[in-house]
C-alpha cells in the first residue's frame, strides 16, 4: 500500500494529520477503509507512509520515501510472492470482492493495470465526479489497485521514473508515448490494445489492462471536493 503524502496537501492539512491518506472518516483512518478490504482478500500487507498505529495491522511497515515509485522501489524487496498488487491508501468504499476480482481475472502481465468504466462509476456513486479516458471502446477511469510482476517491473523502474519525471513536459512526455499515440487518443479512436502495446514498449515489461465492474476500485479521495461528496 502506497499510503505516503504530505502535511501541506489540503486535505491532510484541514484536519492536522500527517497524510491526505489519514484523513477521519467515521471514526477511522481513511486507510483502514483500504487495509481491511486487502488483508479480507488474504494478502500480506506491506505499508508505505507515516508511522501510525493501524487496524489491520500491516506485517511490515515502511516509511515514506517522498514520491510514489520510490516508495513502491522500497516496497517491492518486502514482497514475499512473485506477484505484488499495489494499492493507493485512499478507497473509502474498497471491498474483499473487488479486490478478489482483480486477482482472479487479471491476465497475465508483468504489469496489469485496472481501470473502471463510465457506467460503473455513474451506476453505483452517481454524483461522484471522476476523470475518464476517451478510448474506442468507451469512457474509463483509472484504477488504484495495479498487479506487477515482481521479478520484471523491478527492470521496468527506472523508465517509470523517466516517464513520471517528464509529466510536467508535455512536449518530452508526447515524444516518449509517440506521437502518432497521442493522435488517435486525442481523436477517441486509440484502442485498449493499441494502449497496451504502446505501455509494453516504454517500460521494457508485457502489460495489459483488466476492465474491472466493481466502481469502489475507481473512487478515491482526492481532493477536497471528494471529502464534500463522501461528507
Amino acid at each position: 500500500m502506497l499510503a505516503g503524502g504530505k502535511a501541506e496537501d489540503p486535505l491532510a492539512k484541514r484536519f492536522a494529520v500527517p497524510a491526505k491518506t489519514l484523513v477521519p472518516y467515521r471514526g477511522r483512518p481513511l486507510v483502514e477503509y483500504t487495509l481491511e478490504p486487502l488483508a479480507q482478500a488474504g494478502l500480506g500487507l506491506i505499508y508505505v507512509g507515516p508511522q501510525v498505529r493501524l487496524s489491520p495491522q500491516p506485517r511490515v511497515f515502511l516509511p515514506d520515501q517522498g514520491g510514489m515509485l520510490e516508495n513502491l522501489e522500497a516496497a517491492l524487496p518486502e514482497a514475499r510472492g512473485e506477484k505484488v498488487l499495489v494499492s493507493t491508501g485512499d478507497m473509502p468504499f474498497l471491498t474483499a470482492p473487488a479486490v478478489q476480482y482483480v486477482l482472479e481475472h487479471a491476465p497475465s502481465a508483468g504489469l496489469v493495470y485496472c481501470a473502471v468504466p463510465k457506467e460503473a462509476i455513474e451506476e453505483r456513486f452517481p454524483k461522484m465526479r471522476r476523470t475518464y479516458a476517451r478510448l474506442k471502446e468507451g469512457f474509463f477511469t483509472g484504477g488504484n489497485l495495479i498487479l506487477l510482476d515482481k521479478a520484471l517491473f523491478a527492470t521496468a523502474l527506472p523508465l517509470a521514473k523517466k516517464a513520471v519525471a517528464l509529466r510536467k513536459n508535455p512536449l518530452a512526455l508526447a515524444q516518449m508515448i509517440g506521437l502518432g499515440t497521442v493522435v488517435k487518443f486525442i481523436l477517441g479512436s486509440l484502442t485498449i490494445g493499441d494502449l497496451e502495446q504502446r505501455v509494453s514498449r516504454i517500460l521494457g515489461v508485457p502489460a495489459r489492462a483488466l476492465i474491472v465492474p466493481y466502481a469502489e476500485v475507481g473512487v478515491d479521495l482526492d481532493k477536497e471536493e471528494d471529502l464534500v461528496w463522501l461528507e
